[in-house]
C-alpha cells in the first residue's frame, strides 16, 4: 500500500461529512476508487489544515523527508514506533503553533492539554480526538461520546460482507464509571462503496480492519491490531485524567 493513498482512505469519510479538508470530496473518492495517485491528491491532502501539519510532525522528527511515507501515514493514524521519536517540546510547539489551540479553545482547556504532553502524549489520531475536546476542523463544537467513537480510528473483525457493506464485530468508546473506555465487542456495519464502486478492495470474512466515521479503510495484520489498541488506551487513560 502506497502511503498518499492510504492517508486518502482514512482521510475520505470526514471529508464526505465535510467535517476537514477541502470541499473536492469526489475528487478523494475517485483517487481511492480508481487506486491512482498523482500530485494533484498530494495536494488535496495538504489542505487538511488538522492532518497534515500532524504527518510533517512526524516527518521530521524521523528525519523522513516526505510527510506521505507509508510509515509516517501508519504511525498517525495507527501507530507504530515513529511515535516514539516526536519530542514532547516540539509536540507542545505544534499544538500551540500549527494546531493554532490557543486560538481555538479556552485557556483552561489548553491547560489540561499542554499538561498531558510530559504525562505521555503521543502524536496519535487518538490523542487529538479524546484529548482536544473541541473538535478543530470545520466544525468547531464540543465532541459527543458518539462522534468521539466515529472520529477515532476503531479495528473489528469482520463477519459478514454484503455488496458495498460489511458487519464487524468492534469495540465502541462508552462511559463507565465516569471514565472512556472500551467496551463490549458489539456488531457494526460498515461502509466500503459508494455507487457501486468501492473505495478499497473488498475484506473478506475473518478478516481484521480499521474503519473510521464507518468507512473501511484498509485490512490490518496482527502487528497493527495491538499498536492501534495500545496507542488508542493510552489517549484514554490521557483523556480520563480530567474527566
Amino acid at each position: 500500500m502506497d502511503g498518499l493513498l492510504l492517508c486518502a482512505r482514512y482521510a475520505f469519510a470526514p471529508n464526505k461529512l465535510k467535517y476537514c479538508g477541502p470541499d473536492k470530496n469526489l475528487e478523494l473518492f475517485q483517487y481511492c476508487a480508481e487506486n491512482q495517485k498523482d500530485l494533484g491528491l498530494s495536494q488535496l491532502l495538504k489542505e487538511f489544515e488538522v492532518l497534515y501539519p500532524y504527518l510533517k510532525l512526524i516527518a521530521r522528527a524521523n528525519n523522513l523527508a516526505d510527510p506521505f511515507d507509508l510509515r509516517v501515514v501508519e504511525a498517525y493514524w495507527l501507530g507504530n514506533e515513529l511515535l516514539e521519536n516526536v519530542w514532547a517540546r516540539d509536540l507542545y510547539d505544534h499544538l500551540l503553533e500549527k494546531q493554532q489551540l490557543k486560538r481555538k479553545i479556552n485557556k483552561k482547556s489548553l491547560e489540561l492539554i499542554l499538561g498531558k504532553i510530559p504525562a505521555g502524549a503521543k502524536v496519535h489520531h487518538s490523542f487529538h480526538v479524546f484529548n482536544v475536546f473541541k473538535r478543530t476542523g470545520h466544525a468547531p463544537v464540543v465532541h459527543t461520546l458518539e462522534s468521539m467513537d466515529n472520529c477515532r480510528i476503531s479495528w473489528g473483525k469482520v463477519k459478514q460482507v454484503n455488496g458495498q457493506t460489511m458487519k464487524v464485530l468492534s469495540q465502541s468508546i462508552i462511559l463507565k464509571a465516569g471514565k472512556l473506555v472500551l467496551g463490549e465487542r458489539v456488531e457494526k456495519e460498515i461502509n466500503f462503496g459508494l455507487d457501486g464502486r468501492k473505495i478499497a478492495q473488498k475484506p473478506k470474512i475473518g478478516d481484521w480492519v480499521s474503519f473510521h466515521w464507518n468507512w473501511f479503510c484498509q485490512k490490518l495484520d496482527e502487528r497493527q491490531v495491538k499498536n492501534l489498541e495500545c496507542y488508542t488506551r493510552q489517549s484514554l487513560f490521557l483523556a480520563n485524567q480530567t474527566l
